[in-house]
């Protein structure tokens, strides 16, 4: 997650939390800060009332206090609920789940056992200080233009950053969601003060978790910026002493800071500047390469080098260096300044921008060594235009192969990845837009397609063995990690549907 926003931005944005309305999924777009917020539109604030008046309701039939059963299986269902309700029959839920808990807990036991590894997440170091970071719980918690939050769980928690640190990083990540692996990532900048994470941070991170837990439960990326030279000269130290597991760089340049410059942008398919960053990656066997594409804020045309986000340097790359993989963050995706008007458009054309391009570059270009990840892109369709969130997964599929898109999060920006996770589970592509623009679809939630995305496909990138049923080999259901969460649950902890990032303010406000 970087910094996109201007101070005169950030005058417009609350934090996500600071929203008083508690939601099991967010009701309106949370920034990370790779974007501006849009508003809550109509149908979030329609979602949003809707979820309290099922709260309401069903909290008083099981007894319960309204805060506990929007943090149960029972509200999570009444969400989704409410969100067919709005936008039609997106996400799979029967009424019953919102009105028994006995059969929302028998529908969450369904999947307890489902491999989920999330190739895209983060947190801060202990002693960061750049309050800046912040906007993107800030909109999660309903500081944005639609006004829902993303995460209702985030809603009456105080703006602090040690959410962003690894305490939470580990009970958001693992004991308040499903998560089996994460990899942990940073945003490279010039000035040490906003770098999130170092290479050595993020693997004393990783290091400390798998130790703790006895298994491979953590990864870490390296930091690659080849128009910066000692970030070349880095890769031998962090290939040979840190053993890093990936490489992620943002080809826009610099994108921390209230006022960012996107300095040293670079071009993934530059011989002269890149591929020496590619050779070296090769020569040790650290063959994924992670590129931050697309996401641009609304008033993109004012980044003097937005076009460096798009996705015109992947094919040549990707032809040039078949033995890499190519790992797209956010799946390219470009914001939209009117995502109503996107979401018209892609209804009557089945256009969806920069998403076309990427799922076309396989068939293009002759390649197969390119990866689609998810995280933020599918996170901020599915509570805006769920329709549209279910059209992109088929459109990628359809271009790069179910065996080709990677599930991130981007967490924990916006808190805990349940709901995002969730969403993918109910997801599916309206019968609608299948016959119109040739789509397959998703199938259940613990079925082939959406099995292989959530863990399948990363396992076999970064080399985690799996069983004949798409199960990790190694036994993560009875390691520390796995106890110490059972611990967490006995004790009855629940989720607590806080959202890290910013939002936009209301008109009122």
């Amino acid at each position: 997650m970087s910094m996109w926003l201007t101070n005169q931005q950030l005058q417009h944005l609350q934090r996500a939390y600071q929203k008083r309305v508690e939601c099991p999924v967010p009701t309106q777009v949370i920034s990370s800060g790779e974007c501006f917020p849009p508003p809550q539109t109509r149908q979030q604030a329609q979602v949003e009332s809707l979820i309290q008046e099922e709260a309401d309701l069903y909290a008083s039939r099981q007894g319960v206090p309204r805060r506990n059963y929007l943090r149960s299986p029972s509200g999570m269902a009444a969400a989704f609920l409410a969100m067919n309700q709005v936008h039609g029959e997106v996400y799979n839920v029967g009424i019953d789940e919102a009105e028994d808990p006995e059969a929302a807990g028998a529908r969450q036991a369904e999947t307890k056992d489902q491999f989920i590894f999330d190739v895209h997440t983060h947190h801060v170091h202990d002693d960061y200080g750049w309050e800046g970071q912040l906007w993107i719980r800030d909109a999660a918690r309903g500081n944005n233009q639609s006004k829902i939050p993303w995460n209702p769980e985030l809603v009456e928690q105080e703006l602090d950053l040690k959410y962003y640190k690894f305490d939470y990083y580990l009970k958001d990540m693992f004991f308040d969601s499903d998560t089996t692996i994460a990899l942990l990532s940073t945003s490279p900048s010039v000035d040490p003060y906003k770098i999130l994470l170092s290479d050595d941070q993020m693997v004393a991170t990783r290091n400390l978790v798998n130790r703790l837990s006895g298994t491979r439960r953590m990864l870490a990326h390296g930091v690659i910026w080849p128009s910066v030279p000692e970030y070349l000269e880095a890769m031998d130290r962090a290939a040979t002493e840190l053993r890093v597991d990936s490489w992620k760089g943002y080809t826009i340049g610099d994108v921390l800071g209230a006022e960012p410059t996107f300095d040293k942008p670079w071009r993934m398919d530059d011989e002269d500047l890149t591929y020496p960053t590619y050779e070296k990656a090769h020569k040790y066997g650290v063959r994924n390469i992670c590129v931050h594409k697309g996401v641009l804020p609304i008033d993109y045309e004012s980044i003097p080098n937005w076009h460096y986000a798009a996705l015109d340097d992947l094919g040549k790359a990707a032809q040039d260096w078949p033995q890499l993989n190519f790992h797209i963050y956010h799946a390219g995706l470009k914001m939209w300044r009117d995502a109503r008007g996107v979401s018209e458009t892609f209804e009557q054309t089945g256009r969806l921008p920069w998403i076309d391009e990427m799922a076309a570059i396989p068939e293009k270009y002759g390649v197969s060594n390119v990866y689609a990840d998810i995280g933020l892109s599918f996170g901020a369709l599915a509570i805006t235009h769920p329709r549209i969130a279910a059209a992109m997964l088929g459109i990628l599929i359809k271009g790069l192969g179910a065996s080709h898109v990677l599930w991130g999060t981007d967490s924990i920006w916006a808190g805990s990845p349940q709901w995002q996770i969730e969403a993918l589970r109910r997801i599916e592509i309206p019968t609608d837009l299948q016959d119109k623009h040739d789509l397959e679809p998703l199938g259940p939630a613990d079925g082939p397609v959406k099995n292989a995305i959530f863990g399948i496909n990363a396992a076999g990138q970064y080399g985690i063995e799996l069983d004949s049923n798409g199960q990790p080999i190694a036994n993560y259901k009875t390691d520390e990690l796995s106890r110490l969460k059972a611990e967490y649950l006995d004790a009855d902890n629940q989720r607590d549907n806080l959202f890290w990032g910013w939002i936009q303010k209301r008109k009122s406000d």
